[in-house]
């Protein structure tokens, strides 16, 4: 009776904290509210169609692929492997670690004929630049990674499990925020490296701007970095990640090179608001406020899905990550409404502080078309995946801008 009323409860309580920490965290200030605008105002129809087939391509294909790990968890959980019901009765943390790499690399690999046509798919559009080779090298590492994670987390797992019993969701929530914050501290310099190479902003009319900028913003910007994408993906981006001495904006070669210093110009000023607004840190308290219900939740559907007398044993590994793969979705969903609601915010700062919205809608337009984005896509593909407002909404916020402009004016 404990398990039944405890899983419920728990799911409830994971959903409920998550969605009030969005209205704790969220900003207050998001900036002029958008204006309704149409889509053939700013893309053509051959535009739009084109964003409209590759996204929902790639949503199935995104679909299939989540089909298919959920069944390679499920068959694990149905039908354990006869070595893991065997393994860890000497060294069962050592065990744990094994399999927990196992694991990651068999559901990691299982969809990959999934990411290669998504891949071709692309390239296809002109998106991918990258060749099969560099794919392949793209994904041993990231499977190596997510391996050694794997192993460091399931060999905690385990640890937890018999060190605490059915507690061990209250340190394994520590251990997923410090997680967090370690990850966000050390990956731009251990992790990125690996993928990209970066090189400091070179002085020059850019770096300029960027200073200017953040002077104007009353932010340490840290440092400002070019990241080579453009050997990777036709797309164009920036970012802010990093904490203390690690604090970043990167900028994507493409970015800087494809255009204007202007529109340049206004996504440093949109990377800046993330910075003046602190998201970085705002997105680590979340995790921290959200982890011990949500790990709470993973313990207690992972004990449903457990077969019996596997507490404490690499045979819950399955199960535990079964239902990481049923409750961190659901907590993502509410977290995508913090980000984009940031998101919205940053784009405000930023019209604030270069007070050019003609330049953010011609920016939005040119970066949909660049990015083979869907400018409008449906309210639901929004609400489950959007960690950004919609192209639409954007422009819309920046002529709800530019019409306060010209009445100023």
């Amino acid at each position: 009776m404990r398990r039944t009323v405890g899983l419920p409860i728990a799911l409830v309580a994971a959903v409920v904290v998550a969605e009030a920490a969005v209205l704790v965290l969220r900003p207050r200030d998001l900036g002029p509210a958008p204006l309704p605008v149409e889509a053939r105002a700013y893309f053509s129809r051959d535009q739009l169609e084109k964003g409209e087939r590759f996204r929902s391509g790639q949503l199935w294909l995104y679909g299939a692929r989540l089909v298919i790990e959920g069944g390679v968890l499920i068959l694990l959980v149905r039908r354990p492997p006869e070595r893991l019901r065997r393994a860890g009765r000497r060294r069962p943390i050592v065990a744990a670690a094994a399999a927990a790499a196992a694991l990651s690399v068999a559901v990691g690999l299982a969809p990959l004929p999934i990411s290669a046509i998504a891949q071709q798919r692309a390239r296809d559009v002109g998106l991918v630049t990258q060749g099969w080779d560099g794919w392949a090298g793209d994904v041993a590492k990231s499977e190596a990674i997510g391996a050694l994670f794997a192993a460091a987390g399931g060999g905690l797992l385990i640890l937890g499990m018999r060190r605490f019993g059915r507690r061990w969701w209250i340190p394994g929530a520590a251990v997923v925020a410090a997680f967090g914050v370690i990850v966000t501290y050390a990956g731009p310099v251990v992790l990125d490296p690996l993928f990209n190479d970066f090189k400091r902003l070179p002085a020059g009319q850019t770096r300029t701007d960027v200073l200017d900028l953040a002077r104007r913003a009353g932010v340490d910007v840290g440092e400002v970095y070019e990241i080579d994408a453009s050997r990777r993906t036709s797309a164009a981006n920036a970012y802010v990640n990093g904490l203390g001495h690690t604090k970043r904006v990167v900028l994507y070669d493409n970015l800087l090179r494809d255009f204007t210093p202007a529109q340049v110009r206004l996504v440093v000023a949109h990377e800046l608001g993330h910075v003046r607004h602190r998201d970085v840190p705002r997105g680590l308290l979340y995790l921290a406020l959200v982890a011990p219900f949500g790990m709470l939740a993973v313990a207690r559907l992972g004990e449903r899905l457990s077969p019996p007398g596997a507490a404490g044993t690499p045979l819950a590994l399955p199960a535990m990550v079964l239902a990481v793969a049923v409750v961190a979705p659901v907590i993502t969903v509410t977290s995508n409404q913090l980000s984009r609601a940031v998101e919205r915010s940053a784009d405000g700062f930023a019209l604030e502080l270069t007070r050019e919205p003609e330049t953010q809608i011609a920016f939005q337009r040119r970066i949909a078309v660049k990015n083979v984005s869907d400018p409008d896509p449906p309210g639901w593909v929004t609400f489950l995946l959007g960690t950004h407002p919609p192209t639409l909404e954007r422009i819309g916020q920046a002529a709800t801008a530019a019409s306060a402009s010209s009445r100023e004016g």
